[in-house]
């Protein structure tokens, strides 16, 4: 096909989300290179974000580009390739979350810098969803978010509780800080082992480098924050049993995760190459196979819009403090996780993806649950 007609039918494409080839609107794209045309019509996602990290695309508003892009469904209209294809076939034949691949993400995305996170998110440097119910700004949405959490638990001073892919430490701190607690967090980045022991000093909180399939102890309570999304849907009913096996009766285990509108077995094909590999988003459908008899699912909320306004504040962040970590990691890795940061924050915004906090017990609260917002 001539540049000229791939010219055109990617602006017929990108016409319906009122996005106009080297136009003047902050969501135009303004291109570099013309052979992007070809490159994303035969690649689709994986096309378009590499051209961006090679610099043959710009956008002013990005986050506001991929919205529309995403709303108008022009991501669906764009033929899937056969990387992609691959990529499907691979996630159906293999066990691609197995205990010998646990720790790549950990190498991969959580050790790229405790600089790089330091910069990026709030003081507490806790790396999910914030809440922002009467927040008003980043800080305070994680500090209510934390809270939130422990509320949800029903901490009480002297519980020792489990954080199951535990970050830098921020909950299992601010629940001992806070509600008197102590615990065990588990993670599979060194970097993030060494940060959270400094991070934790001092309180009896324990810090290990350690797959969740290795866990053999007892806690009165056990959380899990954005961790199911590395766990992968063939091991869904072994983490829950995992998670269960954990918990003392009478205990509650929080899930807080990102989630999909519908079932799938791989995640956007970008996504795994750059920046979270090997992993997925689950479902409620699968979420709820894999706890069947094994859980009660006591309450359910779902604020994934606060996902938006945490990834564009991660974002302000980061860019703001870009000068400082520029020379260390340069250019490319800049547009790289700039394009992962805004086009995650418009998956959010159009509701394609959703945030989940899920609490469950093993044998039912006695009365009822009370929902804590």
């Amino acid at each position: 096909m001539a540049m000229t007609n791939l010219k055109d039918t990617a602006q017929k494409l990108l016409s319906f989300g009122d996005i106009t080839i080297n136009g003047d609107k902050p969501w135009d794209i303004k291109v570099n290179n013309e052979d992007l045309y070809k490159r994303v019509l035969s690649q689709g996602s994986l096309g378009l974000g590499e051209s961006y990290m090679d610099g043959w695309w710009e956008v002013e508003k990005m986050d506001e580009m991929v919205s529309r892009i995403l709303s108008a469904k022009i991501d669906q209209k764009v033929k899937r390739d056969f990387s992609l294809i691959l990529e499907l076939v691979l996630a159906k034949l293999f066990n691609r979350q197995s205990k010998s691949r646990a720790y790549e993400v950990g190498k991969r995305h959580y050790d790229a810098g405790n600089d790089l996170f330091k910069t990026m998110l709030d003081k507490t440097m806790t790396y999910t969803c914030g809440y922002w119910k009467n927040a008003q700004n980043l800080d305070e949405a994680q500090e209510q978010k934390l809270d939130l959490i422990c509320r949800k638990l029903k901490l009480k001073p002297g519980m020792k509780i489990l954080d199951i892919g535990c970050g830098w430490g921020s909950l299992l701190k601010y629940a001992a800080e806070h509600y008197g607690t102590k615990g065990v967090g588990i993670t599979i980045s060194k970097e993030q082992v060494a940060l959270a022991k400094e991070n934790c000093a001092g309180l009896d909180i324990e810090i290990r480098l350690q797959d969740y399939r290795d866990i053999k102890e007892k806690f009165d309570a056990v959380a899990s924050l954005g961790m199911i999304e590395h766990v992968g849907y063939k091991n869904y009913r072994q983490y829950m049993q995992i998670a269960a096996s954990c918990l003392n009766d009478g205990g509650l285990f929080l899930l807080h995760t990102i989630g999909g509108k519908k079932s799938v077995r791989n995640t956007d094909i970008w996504m795994n190459k750059y920046i979270f590999p090997n992993g997925m988003l689950p479902s409620i459908k699968q979420l709820g196979g894999s706890i069947e008899n094994i859980f009660i699912m006591e309450d359910l909320h779902n604020f994934g819009p606060d996902y938006d306004k945490t990834l564009m504040a991660w974002y302000n962040n980061f860019n703001a403090g870009w000068p400082a970590l520029k020379e260390k990691y340069g250019d490319r890795f800049y547009r790289m996780w700039k394009y992962y940061l805004l086009t995650c924050a418009a998956s959010f915004r159009v509701r394609n993806i959703q945030l989940w906090q899920i609490v469950l017990s093993k044998g039912g609260v006695p009365g009822g649950y009370e929902s804590i917002r």
